[in-house]
């Protein structure tokens, strides 16, 4: 995983409440224990027609979505079933943080496990990152997770996140790498008489 520190991009609003995680990753791409192709498969009811063509409307597939890097999503986002493969379509289509008001706890979860930064904003932040992509849609963002601060032109608030995920974001570990860092301190514990 790589560490987050800082990043600065433009922003892909879902203005849709409830997204759930079928929503994100339809249950016909859950077969796969890797996150190779599915990018292609994130939205996918909503990205594409009933003939596989792109769905021209949906903002996936518009051109000023191209690089896109944060999401900024309606509120109760990763709602539904625990499936790890939503946090992994987000992040293999090149999403690294996710704005919203409200997470279903498993996503949550999920996206610090890999790498992808769940930012709560209460509602008046929320309804003013709408406002200024709409008025301003090539408008860049700036997370820094070390001051956990989210900044907008103008402005800037600050999100939570716990401290251990927020360690082990900024160092690029997961839990079993956070723990691998003390090897030698286990080692020198176990070899003790």
């Amino acid at each position: 995983m790589a560490n987050f520190t800082t990043l600065t991009s433009r922003v892909m609003p879902v203005p849709v409440n409830d997204i759930d995680t079928d929503q994100i990753i339809p249950a016909q791409f859950l077969k796969v224990t890797d996150k190779n192709g599915l990018a292609d498969a994130l939205f996918f009811n909503w990205r594409y027609n009933d003939d596989k063509s792109p769905n021209k409307d949906f903002i996936i597939n518009k051109p000023e979505s191209a690089g896109c890097q944060i999401l900024l999503a309606g509120d109760n986002f990763g709602c539904g079933s625990s499936r790890e493969h939503a946090p992994w379509a987000l992040t293999a289509y090149g999403f690294r943080a996710v704005i919203s008001t409200s997470f279903a706890d498993i996503f949550r979860n999920n996206s610090l496990k890999n790498g992808l930064i769940p930012i709560i904003v209460d509602d008046a932040t929320h309804k003013m990152l709408f406002d200024l992509v709409e008025e301003a849609p090539r408008a860049e963002l700036t997370v820094d997770l070390a001051t956990q601060t989210l900044s907008y032109p103008g402005g800037s608030v600050n999100f939570p996140i716990d401290p251990f995920n927020k360690t082990c974001l900024l160092n690029g570990v997961d839990e079993l790498g956070y723990i691998m860092g003390f090897e030698n301190q286990i080692a020198a514990y176990e070899s003790r008489p």
